[in-house]
């Protein structure tokens, strides 16, 4: 197995963490009186995450992708960070976190952590991974693919979100759904 399966397979695990988190926080909101928004383009989502991490196996394996230490060891870095920022997003948010856009009336706005500079630090975190991951071994389809459909998918999410928290009283900037799979 080479190093770059071995990193696709780590961030597949992480995914799968940030999913169980996310089902465990999904009940936390369900009996607080969360409601979900924008359900629909759910599976949109996952799809389209699922494609990245296939696409970066693929690619390498079909196209022979090279590793070019120039670009591959920046973007593995790059990778790195957006994880750490995924990460504090998930723990500045607590229970309030989701991969899904689930709003809890009621509670304070958090702005704390990466929500004292940015509204929606967890696209930025995927954002640079999604095209990161591909690159850390030259894979330009994939991230290019990935790139243009997470755009559009970005498009609606944020759209989704910021009219689900526009329904809370005073119009309060909560955050509670602010990641992806």
């Amino acid at each position: 197995m080479s190093a770059y399966t071995l990193l696709i397979l780590l961030v597949g695990l992480e995914r799968l963490a940030e999913v169980g988190v996310a089902r465990r926080n999904t009940a936390w909101s369900a009996a607080r009186g969360g409601l979900e928004y924008g359900s629909g383009h759910y599976p949109v989502m996952v799809l389209l995450h699922t494609g990245l991490l296939l696409g970066c196996l693929a690619e390498t394996a079909l196209a022979h992708r090279p590793f070019l230490p120039a670009l591959g060891w920046p973007m593995l870095a790059l990778v790195l960070l957006a994880q750490g920022l995924r990460w504090w997003c998930v723990a500045t948010l607590g229970p309030r976190w989701n991969t899904r856009v689930i709003v809890v009336p009621g509670l304070p706005p958090v702005t704390g952590g990466p929500y004292r500079w940015l509204r929606h630090p967890n696209y930025l975190a995927v954002v640079v991974e999604g095209e990161a991951l591909p690159l850390v071994h030259s894979n330009w389809l994939t991230a290019t693919v990935f790139t243009l459909g997470n755009a559009l998918l970005l498009v609606i999410r944020v759209r989704c979100e910021e009219a689900a928290l526009a329904t809370l009283p005073s119009g309060s900037p909560e955050r509670t759904a602010a990641a992806l799979p």
